[in-house]
């Protein structure tokens, strides 16, 4: 039983982690209805510039996260102004195909620049710390962090779209962009925002990956399915749903693992199916 007791603490642990891979694709799907494929590379690509930052400058990954957010939410606004917004329209499929050709060609970047070789960052003794709850369940310090700063961003983001003009802005792009631009709104600089914050929020999954985990050039599209089930199984209309759906998702996997570490991973996508089957909207979306 106290296995089964840390499986469920330790999943929990870990679906804050994939609620923030979730986070990012959640919003700009809300915003501009885009399936990002490449949002899983785009994590990559932060942990590569986290690698890259601390071994050039020798800082700890975590204080490396002033170098990697900013240069994330210029490349998601560049992307978004110099990519994106040109296939942008009433087809769903151009900026879809896009996002697979970038995801393509990110991957093969990386293969070259960095090789396959598995990378990781190292934060010392953060990565082995741990809070002993009873003598069977202990959480570790970094996973612990992972779950606060899921709760933290989410929090800031609820109250950026519900209490600023920018948030007031991304809503009304999302409701009705012709309307928005007719009210003055340039909407091709809101989407770029929108995917600056988007990228911003990637940047900081993508350390907090690479502190907990081995990547390589090969790890987002794995990525972009644990974050894209979070959203589905939450709802795509909630933030605090996109969190449940990542912690769920990581409770199912975490106790399958107890069970047989085979079952791990299909778990995850056998939960992920069962909810799609019986509530398509998630079970804290708003059916549409």
């Amino acid at each position: 039983m106290g296995d089964f007791a840390n499986a469920v603490v330790q999943g929990v642990m870990v679906g804050g982690l994939y609620a923030m891979f979730a986070i990012g694709l959640a919003l700009i799907f809300g915003v501009m209805k885009l399936v990002n494929i490449a949002h899983g590379d785009l994590i990559v690509l932060a942990a590569y510039i986290g690698l890259v930052a601390t071994q050039t400058f020798a800082l700890n990954p975590l204080v490396a996260l002033i170098v990697v957010i900013p240069i994330m939410a210029l490349v998601g606004y560049a992307l978004q102004r110099g990519l994106f917004n040109r296939t942008m329209g009433a087809d769903l499929m151009p900026p879809l195909l896009v996002s697979f050709g970038l995801s393509v060609i990110m991957q093969n970047g990386f293969l070259a620049l960095f090789s396959a070789d598995n990378k990781r960052l190292h934060a010392g003794a953060l990565e082995v710390a741990s809070i002993k709850l009873t003598d069977a369940i202990s959480i570790g310090v970094l996973p612990l962090m992972q779950l606060v700063l899921a709760i933290l961003v989410i929090a800031a983001l609820q109250a950026l779209l519900y209490r600023t003009a920018i948030g007031r802005a991304f809503r009304a792009v999302s409701d009705d962009p012709r309307v928005a631009q007719l009210m003055g709104l340039d909407n091709k600089h809101v989407f770029g925002l929108a995917m600056a914050l988007s990228l911003a929020i990637v940047g900081l999954a993508g350390v907090l990956l690479a502190i907990r985990a081995n990547f390589d050039p090969a790890t987002g599209p794995t990525r972009l399915i644990f974050g894209f089930e979070a959203v589905i199984i939450g709802g795509l209309s909630s933030f605090w749903g996109t969190l449940a759906g990542g912690v769920i998702l990581g409770v199912v996997q975490s106790v399958a693992s107890t069970i047989d570490p085979g079952l791990q991973v299909l778990a995850g996508h056998v939960a992920f199916l069962i909810v799609l089957a019986l509530r398509p909207h998630g079970l804290f979306g708003r059916p549409t």
